[in-house]
């Protein structure tokens, strides 16, 4: 959650170039936003606002100018996803100490803010946030009326910070940075005597090929023109940067209206992609489940459901159990976690906390770790043992869309290459994407049902079988975006309670493909429409309990994968019929990285 955001450079535009790197990671949150620089002239500009940046004008405090056009070469930046205190201006980053001589950035949680807090209060410091960052600047003031070295400053405040988190300091007089991490992600670049900091690598991509990701405990140090950092030993070391696979030009919009489109449409090039160039990964990754004693799939929100997808997958084409976890509650079902148990982890971003955490878990019991990642470098690929790459390109609608079919398409074919059958899972994965390339000109027909839906409180789906990890999912893409609660059921269940909120009107969408979950589907449909439900089929074979049909072929299990198409072009529409914006839906935020 939060994005940050610091520039320092031989550029005078460092309010524009925050700005627009503020944007960029506005998918980690954007309940508020606000940045810090020193002008040309030795002042101190800071800036908040709530809500979206968006194409807001940027005033200075004292009205006179617009912040892209003062004349600045450092500053600070950072976008919020509020935990501690409310969303207001005076919560909003950047946080400053007493006498604005320390600037602080912040991702995460300061787990023990009110006994720092309550320490400082009594030593004189003012407070004027309810914020747990603010601590932070006065922590380090605090330190400095003692000592002169602001290296070991930043280091001793950290050391007594508890939880996890990320922080970027900026002291205007000496205009130095200082970045440190344990758990929150921050990625650095230098490029022509400029020096960059951002929580995710995304933002960087206007400037660089080759980003440096920190470790936990590392301290960075930047200086104009210059950098120094320290490993956790406190030993120096020279980064190793990594190439960046993505091109600035796929983080960008392009001839779309949101990036939720845009990645809905991406999806049957990206996945043929998948099909057609990751063999050589597949292989080693089956490899690696076939010689495991017991497999955990461990994964949050759409990549959790990704997982209980796998779990049909795995025992319909390889006769093979894989047990599936939510990552938060993985701490309390580890126990039984040995030496040669495999944990996959399925992430896009490789960040979420709560799937780090577990990870960090299972290697304490020496497990082997497995991840499927679409960001190469972040701390999910610096901790697994192995990754298969998803390369889908970046994902910035925090509604996950390419990223869960990409995680399905590769289970699909790790199960086919277990069973021998791989070719086959090739055949039948090209059918599906076809079939989704068939959908989306379609989309129309969907458009056109979310204007009957838009007023609905209450929506149900059901599928059996793979269908039903495609019901969850779907639940899933339409609540975040559309503010529709919806609930996703096997529809076996369906009879042992949530019938009992199905009334006249009551829209209920049933998957069901003509295979052997196909009658029993149907007759759930009869059960949902003699209790006045508005039913919507989605299938292969058109039925007349169906009051909306949507047709999509039978791809064997693969049509789990047009079907979810459907959920996500619904749920866009839905958003946009009810005034929404699909990219940033309330209260959420991409990747998780607090607890």
């Amino acid at each position: 959650m939060c994005g940050i955001f610091a520039y320092s450079g031989s550029k005078n535009n460092a309010g524009d170039i925050i700005l627009e790197g503020l944007k960029s990671l506005e998918y980690r949150g954007y309940d508020s936003w606000g940045v810090a620089v020193k002008t040309s002239d030795g002042k101190i500009y800071l800036e908040k606002h709530i809500g979206k940046i968006g194409e807001a004008r940027y005033r200075t405090v004292s009205g006179e100018a617009h912040l892209p056009a003062l004349q600045s070469s450092i500053g600070i930046g950072h976008t919020r996803w509020a935990t501690h205190g409310g969303v207001t201006e005076k919560n909003a980053h950047p946080h400053t100490d007493c006498h604005k001589k320390v600037i602080v950035v912040h991702n995460g949680i300061v787990d023990n803010y009110e006994y720092i807090k309550n320490k400082l209060a009594k030593s004189g410091h003012k407070f004027f946030a309810e914020t747990d960052t603010e601590v932070i600047a006065h922590l380090i003031e605090e330190k400095m009326k003692n000592k002169k070295d602001l290296k070991q400053i930043v280091l001793e405040s950290f050391k007594e910070l508890a939880g996890l988190n990320g922080i970027i300091v900026f002291f205007p007089e000496t205009e130095q940075f200082f970045a440190i991490k344990t758990g929150s992600p921050l990625v650095f670049c230098t490029n022509n005597n400029e020096q960059l900091i951002a929580s995710d690598a995304v933002a960087l991509l206007p400037y660089t090929k080759k980003v440096y990701y920190l470790e936990d405990n590392e301290l960075l140090q930047i200086s104009r023109k210059t950098f120094y950092l320290l490993d956790e030993n406190r030993k120096e070391k020279f980064p190793v940067f990594m190439k960046l696979t993505m091109n600035k030009g796929d983080a960008e919009l392009g001839k779309y209206s949101h990036y939720m489109i845009k990645e809905i449409w991406e999806q049957p090039a990206v996945l043929q992609n998948i099909v057609n160039g990751q063999h050589n990964h597949i292989q080693k990754g089956a490899k690696i489940i076939r010689e495991a004693y017991g497999t955990f799939l461990v994964a949050c929100g759409s990549a959790y459901i990704s997982t209980v997808a796998a779990t049909y997958l795995f025992s319909k084409i390889a006769k093979k159990h894989l047990n599936t976890s939510i990552a938060s509650e993985f701490s309390y079902l580890e126990h039984f976690i040995k030496e040669k148990s495999l944990i996959i982890a399925p992430s896009q971003s490789g960040e979420s906390i709560d799937v780090i955490s577990s990870i960090k878990n299972a290697k304490e019991h020496k497990a082997k770790i497995m991840g499927i990642i679409n960001v190469l470098g972040s701390t999910l690929y610096r901790l697994a043992d192995y990754c298969i790459p998803l390369n889908v390109g970046p994902e910035k609608g925090v509604a996950a869309t390419k990223s869960l079919t990409a995680k399905i398409v590769v289970y699909y074919l790790l199960a086919h290459e277990l069973n021998g059958t791989y070719k086959k899972g090739v055949k039948e994965l090209t059918q599906a994407i076809k079939e989704t390339e068939e959908l989306l000109k379609k989309h129309k027909k969907i458009k056109e049902l979310s204007e009957q839906l838009k007023n609905h409180k209450n929506l149900f789906i059901l599928g059996r079988g793979v269908s039903y990890p495609a019901a969850l999912e779907s639940a899933l893409k339409i609540k975040e975006v559309s503010y529709i609660h919806a609930e996703g059921l096997a529809a076996g269940e369906l009879k042992h309670g949530a019938i009992a909120l199905v009334e006249k009107g009551t829209p209920v969408i049933v998957y069901n493909p003509q295979d052997e979950t196909y009658e029993d589907t149907l007759s759930s449909a009869h059960e949902v429409t003699a209790r006045g439900a508005y039913v919507i089929g989605v299938s292969n074979k058109n039925n007349q309990v169906y009051n909306e049909f949507i047709k999509v072929e039978n791809c064997e299990e693969a049509t789990i994968i047009p079907n979810v198409v459907v959920a996500q072009l619904l749920g866009y529409y839905l958003a946009l019929a009810k005034g929404l914006d699909p990219d940033k839906p309330r209260n959420l935020a991409k990747s998780v990285t607090v607890k």
